[in-house]
């Protein structure tokens, strides 16, 4: 900087910009702390700070606190098909020492299968969590789900809907206990206190939202549409949603401001739904 007057906070934060935009600084790099950025660019830490708080809006730092350096931030993840972005953010969110899981979602089938990347890693001892606790919401057995159901309705055929019940209600069991192996599989052989709960709600999903670590939240709409399906040996249309394919979009507090009050607004909803539908119908 020109030494002939002090630089504004744009002009510092335009510095800082280009360092972070030109591969000085990378992400997770932490910056000099205020007063060292005071005292680089001569000038009163409120300019430095307002300067660090415009980065931060535009996503470039994560969370700007006094006494703390800021952190440079990880770049936005791109919206994909949910099957294909679940298992590398599992993976991340289960390398801190504690690591929680929040979900809801129509069936726990994606969550089932994309588990097998953070199970394959801590096996390798890539990571060794210090614990593990997951909180998933899943529609009622009871309920006549909105999807999977016959395009006509339910009641149209007591037969076909009985056996497109059943089936939903196989997967749900099925995907519920793959899902409690890992944790006893967790506990018993890798010796990490783990615990996964399940509680139920008298409703059809229309997202699936997924909370990891209260940092970051990934949100799906599951795409509704109709498929062919042999029943009792007649083809019939069923009316149902995709979950492995629908687009999957992440949130992080490291995005910034906006991100970060998503998240928080997202995990308060999360924690007062599981109080409200408790309590626990299957705890590992």
């Amino acid at each position: 900087m020109n030494g002939s007057r002090k630089p504004s906070p744009a002009e510092i934060a335009d510095s800082l910009r280009k360092r972070i935009q030109g591969d000085q600084l990378k992400p997770g790099t932490k910056l000099p702390t205020q007063a060292e950025l005071a005292q680089e660019f001569g000038v009163e830490r409120g300019a430095v700070r307002q300067a660090l708080n415009s980065l931060r809006a535009e996503g470039l730092l994560s969370k700007v606190t006094q006494g703390r350096p800021p952190t440079v931030a990880r770049p936005k993840a791109e919206p994909q098909p949910t099957l294909v972005g679940l298992a590398p953010r599992l993976e991340a969110a289960f390398a801190v020492p504690h690591v929680t899981l929040d979900a809801v979602c129509l069936t726990a089938e994606t969550l089932m299968l994309s588990m097998d990347a953070p199970m394959r890693l801590i096996g390798q001892g890539g990571v060794q969590p210090e614990s593990v606790t997951a909180r998933i919401v899943l529609p009622s057995k009871e309920l006549k789900l909105l999807y999977p159901a016959p395009e006509a309705g339910w009641g149209h055929d007591e037969k076909v809907d009985s056996v497109v019940h059943d089936r939903s209600m196989r997967q749900h069991t099925f995907q519920t206990e793959v899902l409690s192996q890992h944790f006893r599989l967790l506990k018993r052989q890798y010796e990490i206190p783990a615990t996964i709960s399940f509680r139920v709600v008298d409703n059809t999903p229309y997202h699936k939202i997924y909370l990891l670590n209260k940092t970051e939240v990934l949100l799906a709409h599951y795409t509704i549409g109709t498929r062919e399906e042999e029943i009792n040996g007649e083809r019939l249309s069923l009316r149902d949603a995709s979950g492995t394919r629908s687009t999957l979009f992440a949130f992080n507090k490291e995005y910034g401001a906006r991100d970060e009050q998503f998240v928080d607004d997202s995990q308060s909803w999360f924690d007062a739904l599981w109080k409200a539908v408790g309590p626990d119908y299957l705890k590992v």
